[in-house]
């Protein structure tokens, strides 16, 4: 497993952690992130979202599930927020299991939530508040068997 980590003071070094991940999702098409409320995982992806090409307002799908972006580079882009559902199934109705079948780049936030439908190779985001107000973001890659 990789673990490759920045330190970020400001929005502006955002890009630099986006570069990085992005060379992983030709072969990483789930990502998932990690982090309390309020550290910046709706920004990072909306960064994240940009530097793929995305054109539309990024915005959390915290109340919708899933919101998808046309991205000139990668094609579509699923935006899953599972924050406020009830338990897995609410998951599989939303078409998890089947956007992640399908190859298509998946970001998702609060994935603790859904353990169980998890592929085995996906890249993980850890993002963390420090005590200066500044964010420690982790990458980690985690291959199936």
């Amino acid at each position: 497993m990789l673990d490759k980590i920045f330190h970020i003071v400001s929005e502006d070094q955002l890009s630099e952690v986006a570069t990085a991940l992005i060379q992983f999702l030709n072969e990483y098409s789930v990502v998932i992130f990690d982090g309390e409320m309020g550290t910046g995982k709706t920004t990072f992806i909306s960064v994240l979202c940009k530097k793929l090409g995305v054109t539309d307002a990024i915005s959390s799908p915290t109340y919708s599930i899933i919101n998808t972006y046309e991205s000139a580079s990668v094609g579509e882009i699923n935006h899953f927020d599972f924050y406020r559902i009830e338990d897995e199934q609410e998951a599989i109705e939303s078409g998890l299991d089947e956007i992640i079948d399908s190859g298509e780049i998946c970001f998702i936030e609060w994935a603790e939530r859904i353990p169980k439908l998890l592929p085995q190779t996906y890249v993980r985001v850890v993002i963390e508040l420090q005590e200066d107000f500044s964010r420690k973001f982790s990458i980690q890659l985690f291959k199936g068997k």
